[in-house]
C-alpha cells in the first residue's frame, strides 16, 4: 500500500465535497434522523461553506491517498478558527476522516501525525479534538494514542443537541 498525503486548496473544492459527504454519511448516518443528516450535510459541506474553509488562513485541509485513490482528509485550525478557546498554543483537529473501505489499515494514524508535525512546526504543545459521546471506536482509538478527555461541549445535528467529548493530547 502506497500512502501520500497531499494539502488541498480551492481547486479540490469538489473532492472534499464529496469525500466530506461520503464519510460523514458512513461513520454517522446509522446514528441520526434523514432529516437532521440532510439538514447538516447541506449545512456543513455545501460549496460556499467548504470555499470559506478553504480560504481561512487559520485552517487547513489534507487527503491521504491509499494507491492513489484519496481515502480520506483531515482539517486542522489554530488560532482564530478554533471553536473553543484553547489558547494560542493549541492546535485543533477539526475534522479527521477515512472512507469506510480504507479504515483498519492506519491511515488515521498517517494523518494523525500529519497534524503532530503541524502543531510541532507551529510550536503548539497540544492537539485537541471533539468527539461524538457515543462514537465508541474513535475514543477508544484516541486514548489508546495518548488523549485524555477534558470537557465537553454541544454539537448540533440538525435541530438535535449532541455532546461532544473534548480530548486533548500534550506534546513533547
Amino acid at each position: 500500500m502506497t500512502v501520500k498525503i497531499t494539502k488541498c486548496n480551492c481547486q479540490d473544492l469538489q473532492i472534499l465535497q464529496e469525500i466530506s459527504i461520503e464519510t460523514f454519511k458512513e461513520t454517522f448516518q446509522d446514528q441520526n434522523s434523514p432529516e437532521n443528516m440532510k439538514d447538516y450535510l447541506e449545512k456543513a459541506f455545501n460549496s460556499k461553506q467548504l470555499e470559506t474553509e478553504l480560504s481561512t488562513i487559520t485552517s487547513e485541509f489534507f487527503f491521504v491517498y491509499s494507491n492513489n485513490e484519496v481515502a480520506g482528509y483531515l482539517k486542522v485550525n489554530t488560532n482564530g478558527a478554533q471553536p473553543e478557546e484553547m489558547g494560542d498554543e493549541s492546535l485543533e483537529i477539526e475534522r479527521i476522516y477515512i472512507k469506510s473501505k480504507f479504515q483498519k489499515h492506519g491511515l488515521g494514524k498517517y494523518l494523525l501525525n500529519k497534524a503532530m508535525e503541524i502543531a510541532m512546526k507551529n510550536n503548539k504543545k497540544k492537539i485537541w479534538l471533539g468527539v461524538w459521546e457515543k462514537n465508541e471506536n474513535a475514543i477508544a482509538f484516541y486514548k489508546k494514542i495518548g488523549f485524555v478527555q477534558t470537557g465537553d461541549h454541544s454539537f448540533y445535528m440538525g435541530d438535535e443537541e449532541q455532546t461532544d467529548l473534548i480530548m486533548i493530547k500534550t506534546l513533547i
